[in-house]
C-alpha cells in the first residue's frame, strides 16, 4: 500500500485548486485578477529532494522570513507538505516553497530572493497574485522592522549605477527592444506604454490612452502651428496624436531603435512625417527652439544624478514663452528602487519623489503650475496590462521561455499592488517659465468638452 508523504499533500492540496480561466474586461474592473501557475521543475538535488525532512531550523527561518514582512494573510508550504500560516486571518494565497535551499536563500535576502525564486519556479503562489502581492504590501508597511529591513537589503547588495549616454541606451535596449510582437500583445493597439487617464471606471484600455493623449495636451494648452519637442517618446503615438488633433509640429527623441523604426513608419502610413519627426538620439542631445517641452514615462530612466542637466536641456529647448510638462511615476519621499525590479525589469531606473523633481525646475527658476497624481488611474492601467498579458501567455511562452513568463507576471502583478498600496505614486508637473502670464487661469479647459476617449483610436496598423 502506498502511504501519502508530505509531498503528496502538498499536490493533492494544490490539485484542488482548479486553474482560473483567462481574466476578463470584467475582472479587470471589479478589481480582481486571480492566476494560478504550476511549472514542471527540473529535479532538485539529493540535498533538496521535495520529500527531504523538514528541520526544525526550517521553520526557524520561515518565521523569521514571515515576521520580516510582518505577517501578512499568507499562508507558506514547506517540501513537505507543511504549513505555516503568516497570521490568524483567512489566508489569500498559499506560498509553496519547494526546497531547502530556496527557503536559505529567501532567509539571507528576502525581497530580492522571493521575487528571483518564484521567476525561476522554485517558489509557487497558489491563488490571487494581485492581491497576494498587496497583502505582503501593507503588512510590510505596519511592520516595525520590515521597512528597514527593505531599505537596508536594497541598499547592501547594490551596485551603484549612473546613466552614462552609453549606458542609458544599453538599459533601452534591455527592455523596450525586445520586441514589438510582445508589446503588440497586451498594451493598446497604438502601443502607449504609460499610466493611461480613465475618464469613467468602464473606458477601456483604448479610450483610456487617448483620453491621458488629451489630457495632456489640454494641461499643455497647445495652439495650431506651435513647436513641441518630446523626451522618451516610445513607439510615438503621443507625438502623432498632438499633430493630428491640435495642429502643432513634434520632433520627438528616443534611444530605442525598434521604438523609432516603428514610430517612423507609423508617420509615414498616416500621412503625418512632415509634421512629425522621429529622431533617434538621447534626451541631452535635443537641439533647436520649442514652444513646449513634453515627456511621459522617461524620467524614471534618466537617473537622479542627471536632473540638473535634464533642467539645463529643458532651459536652452524652450522659447521665453515655453512651457512644459514632465509624467513620471514617483515616490511620496526617497527611496531606493526595487532591486529586483532594477535587475530584471528596468536597469538603471529610479522613481522620484516631488522633491527630487525639483532639481529639475528650481535652479532654472521654472514656475511650477499644476501637480497632478494618477495613482490609481496607473492602477487600473497594469490590470489591464496583466489581463491582456494572461490572455496572451501561450504566444510569451513561444516568444521566450517559462521563466520570462513568471517574471513579468511578477512585474505587472507587483506593479498593481505597488500603486494600489501607495508606495509608487504617478505625477503629472506642468511647469512655465516664471514671467509667463497667457495662460488659462483655471482648470476649465481640462474639463470642458466630453473626452476624446469618446472617438475610436486611430488605427496603429500592425
Amino acid at each position: 500500500m502506498h502511504h501519502a508523504t508530505g509531498a503528496d499533500r502538498a499536490r493533492a492540496d494544490e490539485a484542488k485548486l482548479v486553474p482560473l480561466a483567462q481574466p476578463t474586461g470584467s475582472e479587470v474592473t471589479d478589481g480582481r485578477l486571480s492566476t494560478f501557475l504550476r511549472v514542471d521543475l527540473p529535479a532538485p538535488a539529493s540535498s533538496d529532494r521535495p520529500a527531504a525532512v523538514v528541520r526544525p531550523w526550517h521553520r526557524y527561518l520561515l518565521s523569521k522570513s514571515l515576521a520580516m514582512v510582518g505577517r501578512p494573510p499568507l499562508v507558506a508550504v514547506l517540501w513537505d507538505g507543511q504549513e505555516v500560516a503568516m497570521s490568524g486571518q483567512s489566508p489569500l494565497a498559499k506560498i509553496i516553497i519547494h526546497n531547502a535551499a530556496t527557503l536559505r536563500r529567501i532567509a539571507v535576502d528576502p525581497f530580492f530572493q522571493f521575487a528571483e525564486s518564484y521567476a525561476n519556479g522554485q517558489l509557487d503562489i497558489v491563488g490571487d497574485l494581485v492581491e497576494a502581492m498587496v497583502a505582503v504590501n501593507r503588512s510590510l508597511k505596519a511592520s516595525a522592522t520590515g521597512g528597514l529591513l527593505y531599505k537596508l537589503s536594497s541598499e547592501w547588495f547594490r551596485l551603484p549605477r549612473f546613466n552614462s549616454l552609453s549606458k542609458s541606451r544599453d538599459n533601452v535596449y534591455h527592455h523596450y527592444d525586445i520586441g514589438n510582437d510582445f508589446y503588440q500583445l497586451w498594451l493598446d493597439d497604438q502601443l502607449a506604454y504609460t499610466c493611461a487617464y480613465f475618464p469613467a471606471p468602464e473606458a477601456t484600455l483604448e479610450e483610456a490612452q487617448i483620453a491621458k493623449f488629451d489630457h495632456v495636451c489640454r494641461k499643455l494648452q497647445l495652439r495650431p502651428g506651435e513647436r513641441v519637442v518630446e523626451a522618451g517618446c516610445g513607439w510615438g503615438a503621443l507625438a502623432l496624436h498632438m499633430a493630428r488633433h491640435y495642429d502643432v509640429t513634434v520632433r520627438a527623441y528616443n534611444v530605442s531603435r525598434e521604438q523609432i523604426a516603428y514610430a517612423r513608419q507609423r508617420a509615414t502610413r498616416e500621412g503625418l512625417a512632415d509634421r512629425v519627426e522621429f529622431i533617434e538620439d538621447d534626451w541631452r542631445n535635443i537641439v533647436g527652439r520649442h514652444d513646449v517641452f513634453v515627456s511621459v514615462g522617461m524620467l524614471e530612466h534618466v537617473g537622479k544624478h542627471n536632473y540638473r542637466k535634464l533642467g539645463e536641456v529643458i532651459h536652452r529647448a524652450l522659447e521665453p514663452h515655453g512651457r512644459g510638462l514632465v509624467h513620471s511615476i514617483g515616490r511620496n519621499k526617497p527611496a531606493p528602487v526595487d532591486r529586483w525590479i532594477e535587475r530584471r525589469i528596468f536597469p538603471g531606473s529610479y522613481p522620484p519623489s516631488l522633491s527630487e523633481m525639483m532639481r529639475i525646475f528650481e535652479p532654472r527658476n521654472f514656475s511650477i503650475l499644476d501637480v497632478e497624481n494618477l495613482r490609481l488611474h496607473y492602477a487600473q492601467t497594469l490590470r489591464h496590462w496583466l489581463a491582456r498579458f494572461e490572455r496572451g501567455i501561450d504566444a510569451v511562452r513561444r516568444m521566450f521561455d517559462e521563466q520570462f513568463v513568471r517574471t513579468w507576471r511578477l512585474y505587472l502583478a507587483g506593479s498593481v499592488a505597488a500603486f494600489e498600496t501607495g508606495d509608487l505614486q504617478l505625477f503629472q508637473v506642468v511647469f512655465a517659465r516664471p514671467d509667463l502670464n497667457d495662460l488659462a487661469r483655471t482648470r476649465a479647459h481640462l474639463y470642458l468638452d466630453e473626452p476624446r476617449a469618446a472617438l475610436p483610436a486611430t488605427p496603429a496598423g500592425g
